[in-house]
């Protein structure tokens, strides 16, 4: 099935494995929207954008874009490619640091949690807790309670 569009486009009647997106020029665009704005009788509009392969939403955009004056708005949008290793590589990088610092932060939590049991379990102030679990010259063996009421 040819349409009308098919020449400005460029387009080939050979039907490729792959779908392809459509893209229009800004001058066809501005015909297009000429066209539709003439179009008086019932049923005219709707003829052409059926002829063409279009929705009303197509015509209200490029409308939009006309009156504001953006014909750079008009033509194909630029997209960026997907297969930039470079992109790919930062965005695997962002997730593997966002990852981490999820971990760290679970992990901080833990340690804030494991205190807090320490000190309800020894029955001493946090400071002298802190010297028993963390002290370099105090073992922490099975009877880490009973040393620690002692010093208390």
């Amino acid at each position: 099935m040819t349409r009308a569009h098919d020449e400005a486009m460029g387009y080939e009647p050979s039907m490729s494995d792959r779908p392809r997106r459509r893209s229009f020029t800004a001058d066809y665009k501005l015909k297009l929207l000429d066209e539709y704005d003439r179009c008086a009788g019932d049923g005219d509009k709707g003829a052409l954008l059926r002829r063409e392969g279009l929705y009303t939403s197509h015509i209200v955009e490029w409308r939009r874009a006309r009156d504001c004056g953006a014909l750079a708005g008009l033509g194909p949008k630029e997209r960026p490619s997907r297969n930039n290793p470079l992109a790919a590589e930062l965005a695997r990088t962002k997730r593997r640091a966002e990852g981490a610092e999820a971990e760290l932060a679970k992990t901080r939590l833990v340690v804030e949690i494991q205190g807090k049991a320490i000190h309800g379990l020894a029955g001493c102030r946090p400071p002298l807790c802190h010297e028993i679990v963390a002290g370099p010259s105090v073992d922490v063996g099975a009877d880490w309670r009973f040393r620690a009421r002692r010093k208390a």
